[in-house]
């Protein structure tokens, strides 16, 4: 049985595409590796492939690379952009909506935890997470006019 080079470009491709989404970085390398080793392996001696297109592989490969590398980092920074603003909120007035996406409530922020889906705030004993806030401000202290004796001159 002879297997084209098409044939087993298409399989290595197929398998390459479907490890890509559920494999480490470390796995993909290889798996790039034993595809470019099939297109060499079942090439026709009477027409080989180009080297040039390798070298574009390649770098197609370690560019797509570098992307997700810069992505992770990219995510990264915001949780951490996030996390100083959410700590930063400490002490603000808050109104925020309820669950049933009907009642407003308003409070001060107690403190603040972190969990998978962001920030949750502590505000008054309730856990209100980031997405349900509706405006921040800083609390007032309420105010008070004085009134001073005027006196008038005859």
């Amino acid at each position: 049985m002879t297997i084209s080079a098409n044939e087993a470009v298409n399989g290595a491709t197929t398998a390459f595409q479907t490890g890509a989404t559920t494999s480490a970085s470390s796995e993909d390398k290889q798996m790039f590796l034993e595809l470019m080793v099939a297109q060499l392996r079942y090439q026709d001696p009477l027409n080989p492939s180009d080297s040039g297109e390798f070298l574009a592989q390649s770098a197609q490969f370690t560019a797509l690379e570098k992307m997700q590398d810069v992505s992770d980092r990219v995510g990264a920074l915001l949780g951490a952009q996030m996390a100083f603003g959410a700590g930063a909120m400490v002490g603000q007035q808050v109104s925020w909506i309820d669950t049933d996406g009907v009642t407003t409530h308003t409070g001060s922020i107690a403190g603040v935890t972190f969990g998978a889906q962001g920030p949750v705030f502590d505000i008054d004993g309730s856990q209100v997470p980031l997405a349900q806030l509706l405006s921040v401000g800083t609390t007032t202290p309420p105010t008070t006019t004085s009134t001073t004796p005027t006196t008038s001159t005859p």
